[in-house]
């Protein structure tokens, strides 16, 4: 008998035992051997038909395919919203004559640019995967336009940096007549890419969310909002380590307003969520990130108001508040993969959709006329 590779996945069948018959040869009819007990109605003996309820699936597999994502993504998410966020102080820099705040932040965003794009390949496993991504333009794919938004910003990011360390090597780098060209187009490079710096920071949010997964797809309407506010922080903590103190004031406070935005978005976040959605966010290892980068941005947050103008302070500050960003991504990514591997967090938030339609009186569609 030729058995499929899904034999393997069904439980063991257990044997039935036969009841043994009787026959009475006086009157020709055959009489079942009844057990000790057998024909009372007092229910005592009876055996219940239909076990426990448990939530599972089929032949224990997830109900929901679980992302192949691991450590390379997490930090791709990190280092995308670094460079996002740095970006754009590095253009408020630049309309407000800040020069050393201005090099440090372009030359940040192009580093986190680059590794993320390193971290990215690696999960790809072959460089050439990535530009096979970019062969087309599909508007209603994060994934598409992410990948054409990564490189836009990343040339952009690179003209600006390389006027940065051109100047900072007093115009000792072999470019010749190009110089001029590389000096007058630093400007409106830095410009470029501090305008699509935001859209880099949330792009991966919307990425995550746009998916089946139980956790960040309950997420979808907050998540753009943590991801934002964690590249704040992220970045205005990274200029407060590069910078000095006399230059960080804009620095300082968007990493301010990046705690802020961070806690009440995640906050909300969780509020909205069906407990069993929510649920990974508090429990495990993703649990232990997220408890953890709640506290350090707190604690980023009062040493940046507190210890700002103290280059020492000043660079724990940035410090924590880094640490912060990374644990948030990392935590959300481990987050709505740990979400997958439980039927329960996705079952119990449909029934609840589905009961709420119900009560609400919406009884004409196909989801809740089934069953």
């Amino acid at each position: 008998m030729t058995l499929s590779e899904f034999d393997s996945y069904r439980p063991p069948e257990t044997r039935r035992r036969r009841r043994s018959v009787l026959r009475a040869p006086q009157d020709g009819f055959a009489r079942r051997r009844r057990r000790p007990g057998a024909g009372t109605n007092d229910g005592s003996r009876e055996m219940p038909v239909v076990e426990d309820v448990e939530f599972t699936s089929y032949y224990g597999r997830p109900i929901v395919k679980p992302p192949p994502w691991g450590h390379e993504i997490a930090a791709y998410l990190f280092l995308g919203g670094l460079a996002g966020g740095s970006a754009l102080l590095g253009l408020g820099a630049q309309l407000t004559g800040r020069g050393a705040l201005r090099r440090s932040t372009r030359l940040t965003a192009l580093g986190a640019a680059g590794a993320g794009a390193v971290f990215l390949i690696s999960d790809l496993g072959r460089p050439e995967r990535f530009l096979h991504m970019m062969r087309t333009v599909k508007i209603t794919s994060p994934m598409s336009l992410g990948s054409w938004l990564l490189g836009a910003f990343s040339s952009a990011a690179g003209v600006a940096a390389a006027a940065e360390v051109d100047r900072l090597l007093g115009s000792r780098l072999p470019l010749g007549p190009l110089r001029g060209l590389l000096r007058g187009a630093a400007g409106p490079a830095g410009a470029c890419a501090g305008l699509l710096g935001a859209p880099l920071a949330v792009y991966t949010a919307v990425l995550l969310s746009d998916t089946a997964n139980p956790t960040w797809n309950a997420a979808r309407r907050e998540l753009p909002f943590v991801f934002v506010s964690s590249a704040s922080l992220a970045s205005g903590g990274m200029a407060m380590l590069t910078t000095a103190p006399s230059q960080t004031v804009p620095a300082r406070v968007l990493a301010v307003l990046g705690v802020g935005g961070d806690l009440a978005a995640m906050a909300l976040m969780q509020r909205r969520m069906h407990p069993a959605e929510a649920e990974p966010l508090h429990t495990g290892a993703a649990g232990t990130k997220l408890r953890w980068a709640e506290r350090l941005a707190i604690a980023g947050g009062i040493g940046t108001i507190v210890g700002g103008g103290n280059r020492m302070a000043a660079g724990a500050a940035g410090l924590a508040l880094l640490t912060a960003s990374a644990l948030t991504r990392f935590g959300v990514l481990e987050a709505g993969i740990e979400s997958t591997r439980d039927p329960r967090h996705v079952i119990e938030p449909q029934k609840a959709r589905l009961a709420a339609r119900r009560a609400a009186g919406i009884t004409h569609d196909s989801i809740t006329t089934t069953g």
